[in-house]
């Protein structure tokens, strides 16, 4: 029996570390990791967690594959809510997406119930939209080499006048409780 010369050994070590550094990179984007995203935002606002639906997956995935063509952040207009991102110059992730969307959270208003002016936060509210309890998401390589991403929910959420959680009540001095001392 031949004895694995040094080359070989770290040359089979290479193959090793670079099929382990893309088994890792594809699980930035599984189910698993959009569920578990969405649901760490959405414990800080203390609404119920999402799960994984395969129908609503397959709309996500029907319409990322329509977008593959031209890439542009134009909305499905289907019957789900609908978060798109797309970046350019490198691999992004789930964990990309959420972060941009999530980000939002600096320009909600929760007592008005709406965006500072100027600003975008409909990604954010759709996220944390307490009765959207399903999603399905998809990402897909572009022709043009950017990424795309959408996630969808259902049911639905962005609803003119209605909040995507309750807020939190905030009491005002002279509402605390008196001590007698």
């Amino acid at each position: 029996m031949a004895i694995p010369s040094p080359l070989s050994l770290a040359l089979g070590g290479i193959v090793v570390m670079i099929s382990c550094m893309v088994h890792i990179a594809g699980a930035q984007n599984t189910p698993s990791d959009w569920v578990r995203l969405h649901n760490a935002a959405r414990l800080t606002v203390g609404v119920p967690p999402v799960s994984w639906d395969n129908s609503v997956a397959a709309y996500a995935s029907w319409y990322a594959n329509q977008r593959r063509g031209d890439c542009q952040l134009v909305h499905s207009m289907g019957r789900y809510g609908e978060n798109l991102y797309k970046g350019w110059g490198r691999e992004f992730t789930a964990e990309d997406a959420m972060r941009s969307w999530v980000n939002e959270r600096q320009y909600y208003n929760c007592g008005s119930n709406s965006c500072v002016p100027g600003k975008v936060c409909g990604h954010y509210t759709q996220v944390m939209w307490s009765s959207s309890t399903k999603i399905g998401c998809a990402r897909v390589k572009c022709n043009n080499g950017q990424i795309f991403m959408t996630c969808n929910y259902s049911p639905p959420g962005n609803f003119n006048g209605q909040r995507p959680y309750p807020c939190p009540r905030i009491v005002m001095p002279g509402e605390l409780p008196s001590s007698d001392v």
